[in-house]
């Protein structure tokens, strides 16, 4: 009986604590304070962007932050609400409200703290990247589209959450050119223009940040006539709330169950991207474990203290990293800042146009898009560009739940079929093949010797069913070598048990030369190895031309007896 191996958990902030001191301590206030300030206005967008209250965002970052670096396993990441869940959370608010999403988010953390103990986190790098490329894409184009109302300005109610739906209300809205504030369509294009040429010019000045900052003054200062934070959602609060739970029931988290589920396919997907990208930064290597841990004590208080999903922030972790910081309490002192900022500075985010929150995350949503790597990646293989695509397609179109599921399975079969061509059955000695290797110089008449190369599993196995049985039509010896064969699996057996079978009928012997551990296993469990011969079962080409040879001997002998 297998027995489950759960995982030891332990934080890198315990693992740093014990040679913590003063001079660290100095670099990571510095990093914190840095990564703080740049997660205000990102915090708050990507809560705006899913639909919820500003100060959504903000509790997820200070809470989730805060429980994701101290109960971590990375030494840098920075946790906080990113765009990858913009979609997602979008549609279950839309359909659930609040507190249907707050359920889910609890659900995706329990999830993500049994993928951590039971080492099924591993299992996410799995997940083809043609996927991961195709529903970030989706992602971006979702974002995007989600952010036309605020950057044109449109004076319509919510955003629907479906593509289709979503493009009507637009057209709906667009009545005609007085629908569409020009005075927002410039705070947005202004604000990505400022992004793009500080991001170019002055590389150690936070674009975001600094954007948003001179937009805003703009903007106050000569009275622009645009929606703010606080025009659109009033005044936002001085303090986090108080901790309390989503209401319970059957219904509700069977319902969101699937949405969960892809919350903490999510989260462990761009939480353990973040740490690979801290880990080459650095000299330092990450627990994914423990990170998934971290992430799922994170999701779930920030759900009872009134945040969204979070996961590790690839963009914030590395502004962490070229901030100096060393340690977890870096992360610590960003969620503390946020929280800093909004009991003391709160004013100040009110007065942010919508429109420049738009314009922020429409450069988000083209980072994620990334056509270079985009028209990189379609130069490599048709077969995954076809499935990234498809992806993408469905995440936009359909549901990023789907798209995943779609994808993955569309991977597998092009991993199957690639696999599959790969495997082959080769003459290696017989009529009208010249082989080099001295062994098979002397083979005697009627000893055809084939070889399986490449894994015999089902793709490849009905691909050689064919080859197999017209070989065993001729009676003689053959030899099938399996050296090249590190793993079989049941299909390949009975393909196997069919080509022994075979070769029964004909007066064929069949002699397996060469097999493996794991083929072995599996051929004398299934007794086949009886069908064959304990003899005709070798572990050397040797051994099997050598049985050959006894074989040929004796069948020549009784030729010579008749």
């Amino acid at each position: 009986m297998a027995v489950i191996k759960f995982a030891k958990i332990y934080p890198k902030f315990f693992e740093c604590i014990k040679t913590y001191s003063f001079s660290i301590f100095k670099k990571d206030l510095v990093a914190g304070l840095t990564v703080g300030i740049v997660a205000v206005p990102l915090a708050s967008a990507f809560a705006i962007a899913s639909g919820l209250e500003p100060e959504r965002g903000f509790f997820t970052a200070i809470v989730a932050g805060f429980f994701i670096s101290f109960l971590g396993g990375s030494r840098f990441q920075i946790g906080g609400p990113t765009g990858a869940f913009v979609v997602i959370v979008y549609a279950i608010a839309a359909k659930y409200g609040y507190q249907g999403l707050s359920l889910a988010t609890i659900i995706a953390g329990v999830i993500l703290i049994l993928f951590a103990y039971t080492r099924l986190g591993s299992y996410i790098k799995f997940i083809p990247y043609p996927v991961v490329l195709g529903f970030t894409a989706g992602i971006a184009v979702i974002l995007f589209t989600t952010e036309l109302k605020d950057i044109l300005g449109l004076n319509m109610g919510s955003v629907p959450a479906d593509f289709a739906e979503k493009f009507a209300a637009y057209r709906a809205a667009v009545t005609s050119v007085h629908s569409v504030n020009f005075w927002s369509v410039g705070v947005g294009l202004a604000t990505i223009a400022i992004i793009m040429t500080v991001r170019k010019t002055l590389k150690k000045i936070p674009s975001h940040i600094f954007a948003i900052v001179l937009v805003t003054l703009a903007v106050a200062i000569f009275n622009i006539p645009v929606p703010t934070i606080y025009s659109h959602f009033g005044e936002l609060p001085r303090s986090l709330p108080t901790p309390v739970l989503p209401e319970f029931s059957f219904d509700m988290a069977k319902a969101v169950f699937p949405s969960a589920v892809t919350i903490a396919i999510l989260a462990a997907i761009e939480s353990l991207l973040s740490t690979v990208v801290a880990d080459g930064m650095t000299t330092d290597r990450h627990n994914s474990d423990t990170e998934l841990f971290g992430q799922g004590i994170g999701n779930i208080v920030s759900a009872i203290f009134g945040g969204m999903p979070a996961t590790g922030a690839i963009a914030r972790t590395v502004t962490n990293i070229k901030a100096g910081g060393e340690t977890p309490v870096a992360g610590m002192i960003h969620a503390i800042t946020i929280l800093v900022f909004i009991i003391f500075f709160a004013k100040a985010a009110e007065m942010i146009p919508m429109a420049a929150i738009a314009g922020m995350l429409s450069v988000i949503s083209w980072d994620m898009f990334d056509p270079r790597r985009l028209i990189k990646f379609s130069r490599q293989s048709r077969s995954d560009m076809f499935v990234m695509v498809i992806v993408l397609l469905l995440t936009v179109i359909v549901d990023i739940t789907v798209a995943v599921e779609v994808g993955v399975v569309m991977a597998a079969l092009l991993f199957i079929k690639r696999m599959s061509d790969v495997t082959t059955l080769d003459l290696v000695t017989g009529t009208g093949v010249n082989t080099d290797d001295l062994r098979f110089k002397d083979v005697p008449d009627g000893v055809n010797v084939y070889e399986i190369n490449g894994p015999f599993f089902f793709g490849a196995a009905n691909n050689l069913i064919h080859t197999m049985e017209s070989v065993a039509d001729v009676s003689g010896i053959i030899i099938l070598r399996m050296r090249s064969v590190p793993v079989m699996d049941t299909t390949g057996l009975n393909a196997l048990e069919t080509f022994a079978a075979t070769c029964l009928r004909n007066r064929a012997t069949l002699i397996l030369s060469g097999v493996q551990p794991e083929p072995f296993k599996l051929i004398k469990a299934s007794g086949l190895i009886n069908l064959l011969g304990e003899k005709n079962v070798t572990n050397h080409i040797d051994k099997a031309l050598a049985r050959a040879q006894e074989l040929a001997s004796e069948r020549e002998a009784a030729k010579q007896q008749q």
